[in-house]
C-alpha cells in the first residue's frame, strides 16, 4: 500500500483471477468509495449464474454499507465493461448519487483511460471524431460501429483525445501505449475508436472480430477519475496495470510522453473547457434556471450511454 496526496492506493497483482476478497479500494469516504475494478468481471448481474460482481464484492467486504432500498445494494454512478479495469465510483446513498448525477450531467467529470493498441501510432496526439452508431447486422447487434460502415444505425458525433506514452512490443509484436480521453459518452466509445484508426486495443475479442484472442485480457484500464462533488473533490489514479513488471509480455522500447504530463494536459484541456461551458451558461442563466423536461431526459440518456470502453 502507498499513499499520495491522502488518497490511499491498494496495489494487487494484476494477473491473478477475481475473487470476492480481492477488491481493491482506492478511495473511501462516508459517501462514496472508489474501487479499482478488476478486469474481466461485471459491475453487477442479474443472472444468478453470475455470483462474482464487483456487486457481491462490495457486499462481501461492505455488508453493512448495503442498502435494502435499491436492486444491487449500491448506487454505481457509471459503467465499465466487464473487460475493463480501473476506478469505478460507487454511491453510498441517494443523496450522494444525486451529486455526482449533477456533475455528469454538467460535464464536469474528467475520465481518462490506458491503453495498448496494436501497431505504431504515427502522431503523438489525435484527436478522433468518428460518430458511432449501433452495428444492425445479424449477428453482431452487440456491437457498435463508425458512421458510414455496413448497418450502422443512428450513428451520434463522438469525440476522442489520445496522446501517445510509448512504443514497444506485446508478446514480440508492435504495440502503442496510449492515453485516451473521451469527450462524449458513447457504449464502447474508446474501443470502437481505437479500431477505426487502425489501431484495436490488444486483446479486444470483440472488435478484433474474434481474432485477437492470445493476451490473458483486454488492455484497457479506467486510470484517472475526477469529480467535483459540492462536497469533496474525487480526484483518484488506479495503478497502471500494463507494465513490464507486471505483465512480462510488454516490453516498452522509445517513450514519447510521461503518463503524469500526459494526464495533466488532459486535465488543463478539460478545466478551459469547463470554464468555456460555465460562462456560456452563465448567458443563459435567467432563461434557464429550470431544467426543461427535455433537458433532464437528454442529460438521462447520455448518462446511460456512459459505458465508454
Amino acid at each position: 500500500m502507498s499513499t499520495d496526496k491522502g488518497i490511499t492506493f491498494h496495489r494487487y497483482a494484476a494477473m491473478e483471477p477475481s475473487s470476492l476478497e480481492n477488491l481493491s479500494i482506492l478511495y473511501q469516504s462516508s459517501d462514496f468509495i472508489i474501487v479499482n475494478k478488476h478486469w474481466d468481471i461485471r459491475i453487477d448481474s442479474k443472472m444468478w449464474y453470475e455470483k462474482l460482481t464487483v456487486q457481491s464484492q462490495l457486499k462481501h467486504k461492505f455488508p453493512e454499507l448495503a442498502d435494502p432500498d435499491t436492486y444491487y445494494g449500491f448506487r454505481f454512478c457509471h459503467q465499465l465493461d466487464f473487460s475493463t479495469s480501473g476506478a469505478l465510483c460507487v454511491a453510498l446513498n441517494k443523496a450522494a448519487a444525486g451529486r455526482a448525477y449533477k456533475c455528469f450531467a454538467q460535464r464536469l467529470v474528467t475520465k481518462a483511460y490506458l491503453a495498448l493498441v496494436r501497431g505504431s501510432v504515427r502522431e503523438d496526439r489525435l484527436t478522433i471524431n468518428y460518430a458511432i452508431g449501433k452495428d444492425t447486422r445479424e449477428g453482431l447487434t452487440h456491437m457498435m460501429c463508425t458512421e458510414g460502415t455496413e448497418g450502422c444505425d443512428n450513428a451520434k458525433p463522438c469525440q476522442t483525445e489520445l496522446i501517445v506514452l510509448q512504443h514497444g512490443l506485446y508478446g514480440g509484436e508492435p504495440v502503442t501505449k496510449v492515453l485516451l480521453q473521451p469527450l462524449t459518452g458513447r457504449t464502447h466509445q474508446l474501443r470502437v475508436h481505437c479500431a477505426a484508426i487502425g489501431h484495436p486495443i490488444v486483446g479486444d475479442f470483440t472488435y478484433s472480430f474474434k481474432k485477437d484472442s492470445g493476451p490473458y485480457r483486454m488492455m484497457l484500464h479506467a486510470y484517472a477519475l475526477r469529480i467535483p462533488v459540492d462536497r469533496e473533490l474525487i480526484d483518484v489514479i488506479a495503478p497502471d496495470p500494463f507494465v513490464n513488471t507486471v505483465d512480462k509480455q510488454w516490453s516498452p522500447r522509445h517513450t514519447v510522453c510521461e503518463v503524469g504530463l500526459a494526464l495533466q494536459e488532459l486535465k488543463a484541456r478539460e478545466t478551459e473547457a469547463g470554464k468555456e461551458r460555465q460562462g456560456m451558461e452563465g448567458m443563459g442563466k435567467e432563461e434557464t434556471c429550470l431544467e426543461s423536461e427535455e433537458q433532464r431526459v437528454l442529460c438521462e440518456q447520455w448518462l446511460a450511454e456512459w459505458t465508454l470502453e
